[in-house]
C-alpha cells in the first residue's frame, strides 16, 4: 500500500504519523506547495519522499487531501483526472458540501471518499502534527452511497486503524451540524480576542490577568485565517444562520444585566448547564 498526502500540515501530518505507525502503508509520499513544508515532513519521518501532484497521485493507492477547503475544491478535479479506477481520494475538510458540487459529475466520483476527522488545533505544519491525535475521535463519512464499495471500505479501513468512531450522514447535514459545534467557536473565539485586544490596551496585563478559562476559549483565535476564511465562505448560509441564534442568546445576556433581571439569568445560566449531561 502506497499513500499519498496532498498537504503534510497538521492534519495530513498526524494522519501519516499514525497511519504509518499502525503499519496501513509501507511507503507515505509528501505532496506540497510549501518546500520547506517538505523538509520538515522528510527530517520528522512523517513522509518518505517529496513528489509533485501527477507523479505522487499516480505512483499512490490512496491519496489523501488535506489541504484548506477552497484549495481543495480547485485540485479535486485535478485528482480525479490522474487516478485509475483501483485508486481511491478522500480529503478531510471541515466542509463538505462544496466540496461534493466540485466533482459531483465527475466520471471518477466514485473513486472518491467524502471524510472528516472531527479533530483539529490552532497550530499548523509539519511540526505541529500529533501521532494520537485521532484516537476516540468522530470520523465523519459523507454519502457513502455515492462512493464505490472498495473505495469506501478502504477508507472506513484508514478510520478504524485511527482508532475513531466512525458516523454517516449526508453531507449538507454534516455542513450544518459543524456550523453549530464547530465554525461558530471559531468565530466566537475571534470576536472575543478582537474585543479584548480593542477594550484592554495593556498587553502585559492581559498576559497576567488571562485565567485559564480566558485561555481556553480565545485559544481558537490562534488559527489561521488561510484555513478558516475559506471554511466560513464555503459554509456562509450556515454559518449565518447559527451566528444569528448565537447573537440572540448574547442578547439575551445584556437584556438580562440591563434590566437587573437576575432571575432570568440565572434561568439562561441553568439552560446552558444542560450541557453538562451532553459533553462529560
Amino acid at each position: 500500500m502506497k499513500v499519498a498526502i496532498i498537504g503534510v500540515g497538521l492534519i495530513g501530518g498526524s494522519l501519516a504519523l499514525k497511519l504509518r505507525e499502525k503499519k496501513f502503508a509501507n511507503q507515505f509520499s509528501g505532496i506540497d506547495q510549501s518546500g520547506e513544508h517538505l523538509q520538515e515532513a522528510l527530517d520528522l519521518g512523517i513522509i518518505d519522499i517529496a513528489e509533485n501532484l501527477e507523479n505522487g497521485v499516480k505512483n499512490a493507492d490512496l491519496i489523501i487531501v488535506a489541504i484548506p477547503v477552497d484549495a481543495t475544491v480547485k485540485i479535486l478535479p485535478q485528482v480525479l483526472d490522474l487516478i485509475s479506477e483501483k485508486q481511491t481520494v478522500m480529503d478531510v475538510g471541515s466542509t463538505k458540501s462544496g466540496i461534493v458540487a466540485a466533482i459531483k459529475n465527475h466520471p471518477k466520483r466514485k473513486r472518491y471518499v467524502a471524510f472528516h476527522p472531527m479533530w483539529g488545533t490552532e497550530n499548523s505544519g509539519p511540526k505541529s502534527a500529533q501521532r494520537e491525535s485521532f484516537s476516540g475521535r468522530a470520523a465523519v463519512i459523507c454519502d457513502k452511497e455515492d462512493s464505490a464499495e472498495d473505495a469506501f471500505s478502504l477508507v472506513e479501513k484508514v478510520a478504524k486503524t485511527l482508532e475513531m468512531n466512525t458516523i454517516f450522514m449526508a453531507s449538507e447535514a454534516h455542513d450544518i451540524h459543524t456550523a453549530y459545534i464547530s465554525h461558530i467557536s471559531h468565530i466566537t473565539s475571534y470576536a472575543l480576542a478582537n474585543t479584548v485586544l480593542e477594550k484592554e490596551r495593556e498587553e502585559d496585563t492581559i498576559f497576567q490577568l488571562a485565567s485559564s478559562g480566558f485561555s481556553s476559549t480565545v485559544r481558537l483565535a490562534k488559527s489561521h485565517p488561510e484555513m478558516w476564511v475559506p471554511i466560513f465562505k464555503q459554509n456562509k448560509e450556515n454559518v449565518l444562520d447559527v451566528l444569528n441564534e448565537h447573537i440572540t442568546q448574547l442578547r439575551k445576556f445584556k437584556a438580562a444585566l440591563e434590566k437587573e433581571n437576575y432571575e432570568l439569568l440565572e434561568e439562561l445560566i441553568r439552560n446552558a448547564n444542560k450541557i453538562r449531561g451532553i459533553l462529560k
